[in-house]
C-alpha cells in the first residue's frame, strides 16, 4: 500500500477538523481506491527471512501479524489521533478494552488511583472491583468538587481517572483545572470523552494527558459494531500501552475498525445535529419533569463550564422522575424512542439507569453517585425533533406528567 497525503503529518496537522475526518490518515492500494480498504486477514508474507527478523526487532517498517498491525485499523488510528490533537492513538475491541487497557498498562501494586464517582457502571466497577484485585488502591470523589481531587492526592497516586460529562448524571469535570492539579503532581489523567467525541470536546486541549473512547458510540453512531481507543503522546502509546495491548490482546478487529473508519466521516454532523435535537427535547421537557440533568439549559449547575468545554450540548442528557414505577410507565409509553442501553446511534434510545447499566451496583452505591431510581437517559437521534418531542410528550402524559 502506499501512504498518501492523509497520512503526512506536515499536511494533515493543518488541516482542519472536518477535513481530516474525512481524508486524514489515508492509505491507498495500487488499485487507487477512494474508500479506505478492508484487509481481513492474521497474519502476512514476506520476501525473504531478513525482512521478517528486521520487522520483529523493530528495524524495518511493515506489518507483521494483526494483533500488533493491520492496515485497515492504522488508518482509524490515524484518523482518530489527528480528531483529537493526539501524536499517536491505538485502537481496541471495545469501549470497555480502553478503559481497562489505559489504566492497566501504568498502574501497578502499591500505586493510587483517585476517580470520580460518577461513571458508567463498568467503569466504576474496574475502580471499586479490579484494580483493588491487584493491590492498586482507589479513591472515589465528587468529581464537580475540585477541592477533592487535591485532598484525595497521596505519594503514590498515579492516575486521575473520570467522564465528564458523566454517563449517566451528566457530571461536568472541571478538566482545566484537574489536569493542571495532576500535571503539577506527576499524576497522569485519564479522560472518557465517550459522550462527546472529538467532534464535541478534546480533553487534550485542556491539559489531559490520556483520552479513551468507547468508539461503539458517537464514532460509529448507527449501533453496528464494538470498538475502543486510546489517544496519548507517542512515548505512552508506544512505550507504555503498547506492550500491554501487544501481549494481552484487546484489538480491534479490521472489519469493525473500518465500519468506525466510514462513520468518522459523518461524525461532526451527525454530533451538532443530534446536539441540537437534544437541545430542543430538553427545553421542550423543561419543567415538565421534576428535574433535569442537560448540560445544555442554563439549569445544570455547572452550565458555564460545559460551554467552555464543549461545542455543542451533546446528544445524551438524563431527567429524573418519581421512582422506578413512573420510570418504567414512561419507557413503557414510548412508540418512537427504542428501550435501549446503547448511546451515540442515530436513532433516539432512552433507558433506565438503576437497571441497566448500573444494575450490578447496590442501590446505597447508586444513591451515592446520583443514579437515583427514577432516572431517566435519553440518547437523542437524527429523526424529526418533532417527532421525538411529540413521542415524550405522550409518554410522560401516559405516566402522568
Amino acid at each position: 500500500m502506499k501512504k498518501t497525503t492523509g497520512t503526512d503529518r506536515s499536511i494533515t496537522q493543518k488541516w482542519r477538523p472536518a477535513t481530516q475526518a474525512i481524508r486524514g490518515g489515508t492509505w491507498r492500494s495500487e488499485h487507487g481506491e477512494t474508500s479506505e480498504a478492508l484487509f481481513l486477514t492474521s497474519g502476512y508474507t514476506y520476501d525473504d527471512a531478513a525482512t521478517v527478523a528486521a520487522r520483529f526487532a523493530g528495524e524495518q517498517d511493515g506489518m507483521t501479524y494483526s494483533r500488533l498491525q493491520n492496515p485497515t485499523v492504522a488508518m482509524l488510528e490515524e484518523r482518530i489521533a489527528l480528531m483529537e490533537g493526539a501524536e499517536a492513538c491505538r485502537t481496541q475491541a471495545s469501549g470497555m478494552a480502553a478503559m481497562t487497557a489505559a489504566l492497566l498498562c501504568q498502574l501497578s501494586a502499591g500505586d493510587h488511583c483517585v476517580a470520580a464517582r460518577a461513571a458508567f457502571g463498568s467503569c466504576r466497577w474496574l475502580v471499586d472491583s479490579l484494580l483493588p484485585r491487584f493491590g492498586i488502591e482507589t479513591t472515589v470523589i465528587d468529581s464537580a468538587d475540585n477541592a477533592a481531587w487535591e485532598e484525595a492526592i497521596r505519594p503514590n497516586t498515579k492516575v486521575f481517572f473520570f467522564e465528564s460529562p458523566a454517563n449517566p448524571t451528566l457530571d461536568i469535570v472541571d478538566m482545566e483545572f484537574v489536569c493542571k492539579l495532576a500535571s503539577a503532581h506527576g499524576i497522569v489523567t485519564v479522560v472518557d470523552n465517550a459522550f462527546c467525541s472529538p467532534a464535541l470536546q478534546r480533553p487534550m486541549e485542556f491539559g489531559a494527558d490520556v483520552v479513551a473512547y468507547s468508539a461503539t458510540k458517537l464514532m460509529d453512531g448507527q449501533g453496528r459494531v464494538l470498538a475502543g481507543a486510546i489517544c496519548g503522546t507517542e512515548e505512552f502509546i508506544n512505550e507504555t500501552l503498547l506492550p500491554f495491548q501487544r501481549n494481552t490482546g484487546p484489538n480491534c478487529a479490521p472489519f469493525n475498525a473500518w465500519v468506525v473508519h466510514k462513520g468518522l466521516e459523518t461524525l461532526s454532523l451527525r454530533a451538532h445535529k443530534q446536539s441540537e435535537n437534544a437541545l430542543k427535547l430538553g427545553q421542550f421537557m423543561e419543567g415538565r419533569v421534576p428535574h433535569m440533568l442537560h448540560p445544555g439549559l442554563a439549569s445544570h449547575p455547572r452550565f458555564d463550564l460545559a460551554q467552555k468545554q464543549m461545542d455543542a450540548c451533546g446528544p445524551i442528557f438524563s431527567f429524573v422522575v418519581d421512582g422506578r414505577a413512573q420510570a418504567h410507565a414512561i419507557l413503557d409509553a414510548l412508540q418512537l424512542v427504542d428501550i435501549s442501553n446503547n448511546i451515540g446511534d442515530a436513532r433516539s434510545l432512552m433507558c433506565h439507569p438503576a437497571s441497566t447499566t448500573h444494575a450490578g451496583m447496590s442501590e446505597e452505591d447508586r444513591a451515592e453517585m446520583g443514579v437515583l431510581e427514577g432516572m431517566l437517559r435519553i440518547n437523542v437521534g437524527l429523526e424529526d425533533p418533532q417527532d421525538i418531542i411529540e413521542d415524550m410528550d405522550q409518554a410522560l402524559t401516559a405516566a402522568g406528567l
